[in-house]
């Protein structure tokens, strides 16, 4: 691939850009466990600040030649590690997801990791098995990006 993609550590200036890409509807039903109301910004505000603050977190910005396209995280969750990633849904399709998990796993050399998905994100699903994981279970949850409970798969990179 001929583009630059880069992790660096999120600046408050890509939040702007955090913000629009989690308005789109079809990425905000993809993610399923996003936001309830994607357009709360202080909803928005508040979640980042978690995130931003919280030591045990790791948050990085994906940029491809400079411009924000998405963010990858790592962070606490039941006991676990678990890696979540977002990319610009105007960018779908072009392996971005992919680079940027893969990114941040060499950065990340804790092991086991685990990722969730619902089970209908083919291309979420995709992206996990390419960068090695594998599914470990199938859970229900309520997912507030949809307003019901869906099926998701708990996934793990082993050690």
């Amino acid at each position: 691939m001929s583009d630059d993609l880069r992790l660096r550590a999120v600046a408050e200036d890509d939040l702007p850009e955090f913000y629009a890409h989690q308005l789109d509807p079809e990425a905000g039903r993809m993610a399923a466990f996003g936001a309830a109301d994607p357009a709360d910004t202080r909803a928005f505000a508040a979640h980042w600040m978690r995130i931003l603050t919280d030591p045990r977190n790791l948050a990085w910005t994906v940029t491809v030649d400079d411009a924000v396209v998405g963010h990858v995280l790592v962070f606490p969750a039941e006991g676990r590690t678990e890696v979540s990633y977002w990319i610009d849904p105007a960018r779908w399709g072009r392996g971005y997801a992919t680079r940027a998990l893969a990114a941040l796993l060499r950065e990340v050399t804790r092991r086991p990791l685990y990722a969730r998905t619902a089970t209908d994100n083919i291309g979420s699903l995709t992206v996990l098995r390419r960068c090695g994981f594998v599914i470990r279970s199938t859970e229900r949850a309520y997912a507030p990006g949809r307003g019901e409970e869906i099926d998701e798969y708990l996934l793990e990179l082993p050690a």
